[in-house]
Formats: C-alpha cells, structure tokens, sequence
C-alpha cells in the first residue's frame, strides 16, 4: 500500500517495490490479494488458467516475486499490507498468539473486539492516510468480515463493500472502480485458493477448481479495467503439502508437553509459553526431539535475528518464550489444543521456505 499510494502522488508514502514508474500515468488502482497464492504456487496452465498462463509467460502486465512477512500467515500479512509494517510493530505476530498475563489464546481470524483491535495494533491503516491525502478508497471482502478485528486493523471499515466468491468479487471491484472519482484505491480479497489448498491439497482436483475461479477473476478485471486503472495482485503466503509421516503431534508426547504452559502460533511456526524456569529445559527437549525438522529459538534470539523487524516492549510478549520454525515440510500439531479441523488439513503455511515466503508482485495497466 505505500508503493500504491506514493505511485499516486501522496506525499510521505515510501515506494520499496518501485511502482511510482510503473504506475506513472494512473489515477485509478485495484488491489487484489489472492489468499495462498505464492510465487511457486501461481497456476500456469495454460488450458485451465489461460490468463495467469498469460502473465507468468509475460504476454500480459509484468510479474516478479517478493518476499512476505515471518511468520508468513494470512493474519500478519493481512496487516502488514495494509499498514506497510513490519509485524513486530504492527503486533499482530501469528494466526494465533497469547494473551499477556493471561492462558488465552488469540484467534486473530476470529476477532471481535477483545483485545480491543485498535490498542492492540497501534499503527495507522493507509487505507485514512490516503483519505486524508484526497484519494478515495473502498474495500470489497466478504460481508462477514465487515467488522471483525482483523479488518479494522488492517484496511478498516469505512467504504467497505461485501462479495462472495470469485464473480460476485469481480463484478463488485469494476463497479466500485468505475463510480468511484479519482486517485482512487480499490481493495479486493479472495481466500478460495488458500482454503482450497488447506483442505485438499496444492495438487488436488479442488485446487485446480478454486485456481479456475481465480482466473476467471482475473480475466475479469482485466478485461473490464477502465482507462486510466491499473490493477496490482499480489499474496499474503505460499503453502506446501504436508505428508501424514511429517507430523508431530506435541500433545501426545511428554517430553514436549513438559513445563508447557500455552502452545499458541501454527503448525508450521509454534509459539512455546514456558512454565516459570522451566524455558531451557523446554528448549532442551524439543531441539532433542524434532532434530533437523525445525529450529528452537528463544525470544531474544528471534528478535535479534531481525523475524519480525523491529519490536517494541508492548509487543514482546506475544512471541513465546520460545519459537519453533519447522523446516522443510514438517509440522507440529496440537490435537488437545487446537480444533480437530486443523490437523485434518493438508497444507501449511506459516514458516521460512520459500515456498510459503515468495509472493508475485503482478501489475496490468489499462
């Protein structure tokens, strides 16, 4: 959003992804983000998704990868779009994370409005920056996120227009664009892929369906882009398939239940909360167990290895005591802890491959 906002003269927007040239000319742009699209898991077929086809062959607009956030979830990236911070200063630091001084878990999928979302992500959305700057702007997003926390703290609520599915998505973002003066800014959200992968599989049937659907929205988009418009993809994560032998299980083994006190992050990225002095021993015991399918860091180690960019004191503790990053494509569940549903998944998202962390940065112009 910054890149998108500076391309269309707002003063103080950083541009890192170098827009202002390749938008020059605009005054109009649609933002998509195609939930689990990653750069490795772009559907090139050129039968089924003849225009994604297009775009990575580079007959149409121009592609190029990017790198995500850690950890690389939906929540956190969400944010990070949004607002154009890194997630240490953003705060929201998982799909899941504990409460402070509390055994709570976060869902920040499934967010009302405890924690309060404002205090506990403090950074402005650009979504007002802009409005303040004179450029319009409208979210479409399905209409049972309209108030939930996470939009709040990630595009807001003002303008926002619900949509479901792939066409209803399309057909909503050409007609805001077109009735909307401009700059304007459009924000679109498309989570089919993602589930789709998550339930089945990044090879199965019902992927191959969802990525039809979202070329159909593409095709959409760009045949129905009004002069002067450009239309900017992009994603929050990539996945990866995780095999039934690379899983493990920390609530059916003792020696990684001992001196635990709150399991919270991921399958693929797990949040330890230690019982009082008990942190090394804890760390001792999972490095002995998972080997080389993951690496155990402390919190210091973590943030001084730059995860998260910078952190602020108010946001420390949400990291766990300890924090696990699966390698490769293991992961860890919490059968006890967490629904039955996501064990039952196929893929994973979350960790440091490149995978789940190279995301296409795609524009199209009209």
């Amino acid at each position: 959003m910054p890149s998108v906002l500076a391309a269309l003269g707002v003063a103080g927007q950083r541009d890192p992804l170098g827009l202002t040239g390749t938008l020059a000319g605009m005054d109009k742009v649609i933002v998509l983000l195609v939930d689990g699209m990653g750069w490795h898991n772009l559907p090139e077929d050129p039968i089924r998704t003849p225009t994604l086809h297009a775009i990575t062959a580079g007959g149409l607009g121009a592609a190029r990868p990017m790198t995500t956030g850690f950890p690389s979830t939906t929540p956190t990236s969400l944010v990070s779009l949004g607002t154009g911070a890194r997630p240490g200063e953003h705060g929201v630091l998982g799909f899941t994370v504990n409460v402070p001084g509390t055994d709570r878990i976060l869902v920040h999928t499934h967010w009302p409005d405890d924690p309060v979302p404002e205090l506990w992500q403090p950074v402005e959305v650009l979504f007002r920056a802009a409005g303040r700057a004179g450029v319009n702007t409208a979210i479409v997003n399905y209409p049972e996120f309209a108030s939930s926390g996470l939009t709040r703290v990630s595009t807001g609520v003002s303008g926002y227009r619900g949509a479901s599915g792939a066409d209803a998505l399309a057909a909503e973002l050409l007609a805001t664009i077109a009735r909307t003066p401009g700059p304007a800014v459009v924000y679109g959200y498309h989570s089919d892929l993602d589930q789709a992968g998550h339930r089945h599989g990044i090879t199965s049937m019902r992927w191959w369906d969802a990525a039809v659907g979202v070329d159909r929205l593409v095709t959409a988009l760009v045949e129905g882009l009004p002069y002067g418009t450009a239309l900017v993809i992009t994603a929050d994560h990539g996945q990866l398939d995780v095999p039934a032998d690379r899983r493990i299980d920390l609530d059916t083994d003792p020696r990684l239940r001992a001196g635990l006190r709150v399991a919270a992050g991921e399958p693929r990225v797990r949040y330890l909360h230690t019982l009082p002095g008990a942190t090394a021993d804890v760390a001792d015991a999972w490095r002995g167990v998972l080997g080389a399918a993951g690496w155990v860091l402390t919190r210091d180690e973590a943030i001084d290895e730059g995860l998260f960019g910078p952190v602020p004191a108010a946001h420390r503790d949400r990291i766990g005591d300890l924090v696990v990053i699966c390698a490769d494509d293991w992961a860890i569940l919490a059968t006890e802890r967490e629904p039955a549903e996501i064990a039952r998944l196929v893929a994973f998202h979350g960790a440091l491959t490149e995978a789940e962390m190279t995301i296409p940065l795609i524009t199209i112009t009209s």
